[in-house]
């Protein structure tokens, strides 16, 4: 086995599918905030778009996926970040972002180098690590704090490190905590890669669930060096679609795209079609951030109620929550789950997750507003025997 991955535990969401799983068998009623997968339907006439691109006759698809597709997905970065993109050169179909973020250091990381350092912030979506490792690379990740609203700050790492490092990941906005970066900070960021020559990637999969202020894209700061990854798992509701793209510096995209064959992730031709009808229409991702809009009011309250401090959710459907000093994160939940609801201990996430749970706002909302009734209930109890 692969000594560089012997030692890494259970990809965190397994854990929690294997919690769910011993729930249902004892006839537990589940209100599951773990796993980013939200229940709203995916819009009707996506659905109807892949059905109606079903073939007759099934062939292989291509790795640089259908023309029509790449052209509307420059065209609908265009009208929503103001950036030109060159659907021949400068986008790539993929099946979803996590295999584009996995495979990525596959092709730009050369282990014959000094420079095969990884920098990502940590609490952090998983597979920037698992990536790096499979690659061969060299994890470095940085704790990100509360004060610094979970901004990963790149001034502050070593100068020896940067010129090390051959991909620096950024998240925002953030998962697990929700946080938004603003434009400075993609600036200041952009300007610190270009001066130690390193790849910014920037995973930005939940920029179209937001309540306030769109966020922005990297690829508003610059595109020399820069690659962002975005999916319609979030924006449309099409997880089990697993379909996104890759866009940015046309050089590093057309690399990607020569050695992707390898992996074998072409995007289905149908898949394709639905994406494409995705990308096409903004009415429906309007409904779903109002949907999560009303799911997050509910919990601003709760947690209010509760006396727990939390990250007040800009974007994204998630919230990161604070437990009182001394209570860990995984206790909590475990206590929870004999509740039948799910959360997920802010240690899934590594370094910096300690005392803190993440909650994904998958229920409908007549589930959450049914969730919150039992949590209050389940955290007294919990308070009581701590006391």
């Amino acid at each position: 086995m692969n000594s560089r991955i012997r030692n890494l535990k259970a990809y965190p969401m397994d854990r929690l599918v294997k919690a769910k799983e011993e729930l249902k068998a004892a006839g537990k009623k589940i209100y599951d905030f773990g796993t980013g997968d939200p229940k709203e339907p995916t819009a009707e006439f996506i659905r109807r778009a892949l059905i109606e691109a079903v073939p007759e006759v099934s062939q292989y698809p291509t790795v640089k996926g259908r023309k029509d597709l790449r052209e509307t997905i420059a065209n609908w970065f265009k009208n929503r970040f103001g950036v030109e993109l060159d659907p021949e050169l400068e986008v790539i179909p993929t099946a979803g972002s996590k295999e584009a973020i996995f495979h990525f250091p596959l092709v730009f990381i050369d282990t014959d180098t000094e420079k095969r350092r990884v920098i990502y912030g940590t609490p952090a979506y998983p597979v920037y690590e698992r990536g790096t490792l499979f690659a061969g690379g060299e994890p470095y990740p940085v704790e990100l704090r509360y004060e610094d609203s979970f901004l990963l700050r790149l001034d502050r790492v070593p100068r020896s490190i940067l010129e090390e490092t051959a991909i620096v990941w950024i998240n925002y906005p953030h998962n697990p905590t929700g946080a938004v970066a603003p434009l400075s900070y993609l600036e200041e960021t952009y300007g610190i890669c270009r001066e130690y020559e390193i790849i910014l990637c920037s995973d930005e999969c939940y920029t179209e669930i937001y309540f306030e202020r769109p966020p922005h894209s990297l690829l508003e700061v610059g595109k020399e060096g820069a690659v962002v990854f975005h999916s319609l798992s979030k924006r449309s509701g099409m997880t089990g679609y697993r379909s996104g793209f890759v866009a940015g510096d046309r050089e590093i995209v057309q690399t990607y795209l020569k050695y992707r064959s390898s992996f074998g992730v072409a995007s289905p031709d149908f898949i394709q079609q639905a994406a494409r009808a995705a990308w096409s229409d903004e009415e429906h991702v309007k409904e779903r951030r109002q949907i999560f809009k009303e799911k997050r009011d509910i919990f601003v309250k709760f947690f209010k109620e509760l006396g727990l401090e939390f990250l007040y959710p800009e974007a994204t459907f998630y919230f990161w929550v604070k437990l009182p000093e001394g209570i860990s994160s995984e206790e909590y939940a475990l206590h929870l789950l004999s509740y039948g609801i799910v959360i997920s201990p802010g240690e899934f996430f590594g370094k910096g997750g300690e005392g803190s749970f993440r909650i994904a706002l998958v229920p409908t909302l007549k589930e959450c507003q049914e969730a919150v009734k039992v949590w209050k209930i389940a955290h007294k109890e919990f308070m009581e025997k701590k006391r």
